[in-house]
């Protein structure tokens, strides 16, 4: 039984078991649909399936343009803009692209405060550039870096979660953490003359810091009393040290951040911070009541003087006057009165007679 090919023609076979035309290229029935993935042309009544290249080549700026309705052309692939006299745009674009990347990598600003230096293709050390305006050769073949070389950088130590212990001069142990400041003093020497220079400052620090410290007792460094001293130490030998490595780094400053005793110890310096601060009052107080003393008896030596004085311009007045005062300060202690008079009792008896005096009045009041 035949059946329509959805190609063109007659699927199937006919009545002699011979396959039917598919209506390419001139066939009996050429009024249904073409075969999309085959190409124009080819021998009438041949059917042959389409291959990769068959497909491509249909597409490409040469392949066969597909006739359209109306027998009018259609489009064919991209084709690249030519320039007048039929020469190709692409040498003109590879050579544009080249200036401006002559332009952009050749020309170098560098700012105020920074250094740059210069190294052929990536490794050799070439030169070295001020601020302003520079000219290299194009990356790769030099290749630029910038570093601000007057910034201030900080570095602390140990960090801030970190115990470092430190032996004093009177081997005890402190815990310390410092901060280093510092900025790079020459761009060349820093690259290139250490491999860590970073890392060769914090080595460098720790030593100066330990040997500072352990010149000092624990007290002058718990107060803080020798601590102007440590930074000071740690700071021109660090110097030194950086200076003979020839590291390009400067030490612009060293600062104490945190000085106390040892976790596992801490209670037991309490006590003794406390004790020592108790015992410190107490000196205190007997300071002020030694300088009181001191002054009273100063103060009565003065005196002593003054009457001196007086006694040497009349002897007799001030002796009777020193005699009478005597008397009268001893006498006004005592509840005893004599009078020397022979028409007057010898003994009277005047607080016991004042007593009574103030007796009868309350008895008389009840």
């Amino acid at each position: 039984m035949a059946g329509k090919n959805p190609w063109g023609g007659s699927g199937g076979s006919g009545d002699d078991g011979t396959p039917g035309n598919d209506g390419e290229g001139g066939g009996s029935d050429s009024s249904g649909p073409r075969n999309p993935w085959l190409p124009g042309g080819g021998e009438p009544g041949k059917r042959r399936s389409a291959s990769i290249e068959d497909i491509f080549k249909s597409r490409g700026p040469e392949g066969p343009r597909r006739s359209g309705g109306g027998g009018g052309q259609g489009g064919g692939g991209f084709r690249f803009p030519e320039r007048p006299g039929g020469k190709s745009w692409v040498p003109v674009i590879i050579g544009g692209v080249a200036l401006v990347w002559v332009a952009v990598t050749s020309v170098h600003f560098v700012q105020p405060g920074e250094q740059a230096v210069v190294t052929w293709l990536g490794g050799k050390y070439s030169h070295e550039f001020e601020s302003g305006t520079n000219f290299t050769a194009p990356w790769p073949i030099h290749m630029v870096e910038k570093e601000n070389v007057t910034q201030v950088r900080l570095e602390e130590v140990p960090g801030t979660k970190t115990e470092k212990l430190i032996l004093t001069g009177d081997q005890n142990l402190v815990d310390l953490s410092y901060l280093i400041r510092w900025n790079i003093s020459d761009l060349t020497l820093y690259k290139y003359q250490l491999s860590d220079p970073r890392n060769a400052l914090l080595e460098i620090g720790e030593a100066a810091m330990r040997a500072a410290v352990a010149r000092q007792d624990l007290d002058s460094v718990l107060t803080g009393a020798g601590r102007a001293e440590i930074e000071q130490d740690v700071r021109t030998a660090m110097q030194a040290r950086l200076d003979a490595y020839r590291s390009g780094i400067s030490v612009q400053g060293i600062e104490i951040n945190k000085v106390d005793p040892p976790s596992r110890v801490e209670e037991a310096f309490k006590d003794v911070s406390s004790a020592q601060q108790d015992a410190d009052a107490n000196i205190n107080r007997a300071r002020a009541v030694a300088q009181q003393v001191l002054a009273r008896a100063q103060g009565d030596a003065s005196e002593f003087n003054d009457i001196y004085e007086e006694y040497k311009l009349a002897p007799e007045v001030t002796r009777r006057r020193l005699y009478y005062e005597t008397m009268e300060q001893i006498l006004s202690k005592t509840d005893k009165t004599i009078v020397e008079s022979g028409n007057v009792t010898p003994y009277l008896p005047l607080p016991e007679l004042k007593r009574r005096a103030q007796a009868q009045p309350q008895a008389q009041g009840q």
